[in-house]
């Protein structure tokens, strides 16, 4: 039963005291990505390597010295991290093949501490997309498709086609780590969030997911999206689970000119009782367009429970919220376009065949490398950075996204600690209903309850709350004090604890792994 264990209290326990050993973990892990292939959560299993990290980890504990908490663990880190011996792919043709000579820093410090690499997870290319559908290895499929809850709930179709093709999506654009952890396949993954990419997978899927202060972790071997807003972002099932990573990641890295200089000290998340000293914010404006009836009701369900337990619970406003979207757009496309120019076809990745010229080369094999959706983005994005257009789009949008910093430095300023929002407008919606619509459509209505945050750089979680009417998860968001996760998680860890999330029951699984599932109370680890 050791996967349904907290990392701290039961798994690491577990493993030191030789109830389990980091080798039948990893081969537990392995036979679960194999019997829920259809997910499509990874993109690289990295077997042999993987089961050479848990036998190494197998002597140490035999040894009587574990690395810390993390030895042994099996993780999962999505397809945009540098991974040294291992393909790094952003799910794109142009770095189709691709292995990186050095492992990203946030890869680094996991090894380091022991854990277990499984494999790389699906995503959209190059991280642009919230649907986790956009990628060349085929969209991730969210495990909540597949369980009990959902399958009660929906209506039944007579044909397997049509029960094939209700399936819902994961969000995104870390689909594949969120997948990853919600059907037991890891117990932990990295992903990133630059508008919510982390978040928005995490709400879908049923797990916990963390987006740090920007500049706590390293992004040294992060393929860049949006420099200035980029960020590691940690997918869990417990929020406990998500403080033992933070713990292990976050801290100065002298590859990385933005984090911050000072040390970090990891801590262990009080189990916190009295909540009458909290101020919880409520922000008027997050009641935004599209908010579905089920998700506004969760909400105020949500600040009751505060209120009832002795918190202040006050209505904010964060008055330049509805210029969010449009300014995140423009400042985004910005600097995805000067990103992307690195993809030339000359030092690494793709390269055309196309020999006419340098300039039809690089031209061939960008139009080659890209899909649709990185092209898109490239051209807005050298149209906002055009000469008579950089004073007109990036650099009022510049100036539009300090006011957005500033909002939530005013409020946090009047007294109130943590702010709860929605995370996502509504609970997954099908595959087959998402596509109708274009990816820069999609991004802006589901990224519109989560990238201020990233805007301002302040931290955010999303905390799996309860199932929706089809039996789909729905989440809501904590948006904390910049640089003060402990009392961010602190809060989390306590609403947590109130709402009992119940656990997937993953039917196709099942018949794979019976015993994996049948006895699990809580999604709760610990």
């Amino acid at each position: 039963a050791a996967l349904n264990g907290g990392l701290r209290s039961q798994v690491s326990a577990a493993l030191k005291e030789g109830r389990v050993t980091p080798t039948e973990l990893c081969q537990r892990c392995l036979a679960l990505i194999k019997s829920t292939k259809f997910l499509n959560a990874y993109i690289t299993v990295a077997e042999e390597t993987a089961l050479k990290q848990a036998e190494e980890s197998e002597e140490r504990y035999k040894r009587g010295q574990p690395l810390g908490i993390l030895d042994g663990i099996p993780i999962a880190v999505k397809d945009n991290f540098n991974t040294a011996g291992i393909e790094t792919t952003c799910a794109s043709n142009m770095l189709k093949g691709y292995i990186s000579p050095y492992n990203a820093t946030v890869v680094q410090k996991l090894l380091d501490q022991g854990a277990v690499l499984l494999g790389k997870t699906n995503l959209d290319e190059f991280a642009m997309g919230s649907g986790s559908t956009d990628g060349v290895f085929g969209p991730v499929r969210n495990p909540w498709s597949y369980s009990k809850q959902y399958k009660e709930k929906s209506v039944p179709k007579s044909h397997s086609e049509d029960e094939e093709s209700n399936w819902v999506i994961t969000g995104g654009s870390s689909g594949g780590s969120a997948a990853a952890v919600s059907s037991f396949t890891c117990f932990a993954a990295l992903g990133s969030d630059t508008g919510g990419s982390t978040r928005n997978p995490a709400a879908h899927c049923g797990v916990v997911g963390l987006k740090p202060t920007y500049g706590l972790i390293s992004r040294h071997g992060l393929i860049p999206l949006v420099n200035s807003m980029d960020v590691p972002g940690i997918l869990t099932r417990c929020v406990d689970d998500a403080a033992v990573l933070l713990g292990s990641l976050a801290g100065h890295d002298p590859k990385d000119s933005t984090t911050i200089q000072d040390g970090f000290k990891p801590f262990e998340l009080p189990n916190l009782t009295d909540v009458s000293k909290l101020s919880i914010g409520i922000p008027k404006e997050y009641h935004a367009p599209g908010l579905s009836s089920e998700i506004l009701a969760l909400w105020s369900k949500a600040a009751d429970l505060f209120k009832n337990a002795g918190a202040k619970v006050v209505e904010v406003s964060l008055p330049h919220t509805p210029y969010s979207i449009v300014c995140y757009h423009v400042l985004c496309t910005a600097e995805v376009a000067s990103n992307m120019a690195r993809f030339d076809g000359l030092e690494y990745g793709h390269r055309s065949d196309m020999k006419d010229s340098t300039e039809s080369m690089y031209a061939a094999t960008r139009r080659e490398g890209f899909n649709d959706v990185v092209r898109g983005r490239i051209l807005s994005g050298n149209y906002f950075l055009l000469k008579q257009n950089y004073e007109k789009y990036f650099v009022k949008a510049q100036k539009v996204r300090r006011l957005i910093a500033n909002d939530f430095v005013k409020v946090f300023r009047s007294g109130v600690d943590i702010l709860l929002t929605p995370t996502t407008l509504s609970d997954a919606t099908p595959y087959t209903e998402f596509i109708q619509e274009d990816n820069r459509t999609r991004s802006a209505q589901d990224d519109i309850l989560t990238q201020a945050a990233n805007m301002a750089g302040l931290p955010a979680i999303n905390v799996p709350t309860a199932l929706s009417e089809r039996g789909l998860p729905v989440g809501l968001q904590f948006i904390g004090r910049s640089f003060q996760e402990k009392q961010l998680l602190t809060v989390a860890k306590w609403f947590e604890k109130q709402v009992q999330f119940p656990v997937i029951q993953l039917e196709e699984v099942k018949r794979h792994d019976t015993d994996v599932f049948q006895h699990q109370k809580s999604a709760s680890f610990s």
